[in-house]
């Protein structure tokens, strides 16, 4: 399976981090996808994907067009047809806000299918990029639509989140919420009611989600792992946390997430390998 991505230019990059394309045939059918840092908009060109939510009491989702998701803090599961062909665009956590008109805490951990104004865009997409377009076309459809809805640059609330979020992007989470609030000028209970209101969660999920993208990319399954390095690195200063966290995120000890990733050796190359792993 094939992922190509493009990185947008101004001013899309201050809320989407790439727009991909990913085709082929995966490499592994069912794959476990720990929380990241970034909200979804996904285009399924292909066969229908299944998706689980490790909450037993969410039921399981059948995706056949377009779909929104927004900050996800636990993980999912995905079954892919045997064949993919899927558009996307990952959003930074606050960088949905100017293209869907639903709150960021509606979209926390949720699936929800696109509404009939983006519904007019899958259909665009889908004849712009047909059965024979290449991903730089398909990448390029799918910019197109998002520059189209980005009429002007959102300020206020918004802007406050932006700044501070890439903060938390920049720093990988490890910033205590008091110090961010302070930097901004604001109340630490006013940023968490923007981040509310533009994310869906508060900054300090937020943060917990970037340092924990950090340690799980950080991997490097082909040599020795010193978990104890790692999370420190992180920001993580206690054990039994660490440990408790990284369970909560991925299903595994670290010792067993380990010994999956030898056992199922990420493509090289490939980024969406890089945290998810295959459901055995």
């Amino acid at each position: 399976m094939e992922y190509v991505s493009l990185v947008p230019a101004p001013p899309l990059d201050r809320f989407v981090d790439d727009i991909y394309c990913l085709a082929g045939p995966p490499r592994y059918r069912r794959m476990n996808v720990p929380p990241m840092p970034s909200a979804h908009l996904v285009v399924n060109l292909g066969e229908p994907i299944q998706v689980w939510d490790s909450d037993p009491s969410v039921p399981p989702a059948l995706f056949t067009g377009g779909w929104f998701t927004g900050v996800w803090t636990r993980r999912v599961l995905i079954e892919y047809p045997s064949r993919v062909r899927i558009v996307g665009v990952h959003f930074k956590p606050w960088g949905m806000s100017p293209f869907v008109d639903i709150p960021a805490a509606e979209l926390r951990d949720r699936w929800v299918p696109v509404g009939v104004g983006w519904q007019r865009s899958v259909d665009r997409i889908r004849d712009d990029v047909g059965d024979v377009a290449s991903a730089s076309e398909a990448l390029r459809s799918l910019e197109r639509e998002l520059l189209s809805r980005l009429a002007e640059i959102p300020t206020g609330g918004l802007d406050l989140v932006r700044h501070a979020g890439g903060r938390l992007e920049t720093i990988h989470g490890a910033v205590p919420v008091g110090t961010l609030a302070q930097e901004a000028g604001v109340s630490g209970t006013h940023l968490a009611g923007q981040f509310r209101t533009y994310v869906g969660v508060t900054p300090k999920r937020v943060a917990r989600i970037y340092r924990f993208a950090r340690l799980i990319l950080s991997v490097d399954a082909r040599r020795p792992v010193d978990w104890s390095r790692l999370a420190h690195a992180a920001g993580y200063f206690d054990q039994a946390h660490f440990i408790r966290e990284f369970k909560d995120f991925t299903g595994h000890t670290p010792t067993a997430y380990l010994a999956l990733r030898r056992r199922f050796p990420a493509q090289r190359g490939f980024p969406p390998d890089s945290g998810p792993m295959p459901a055995v």
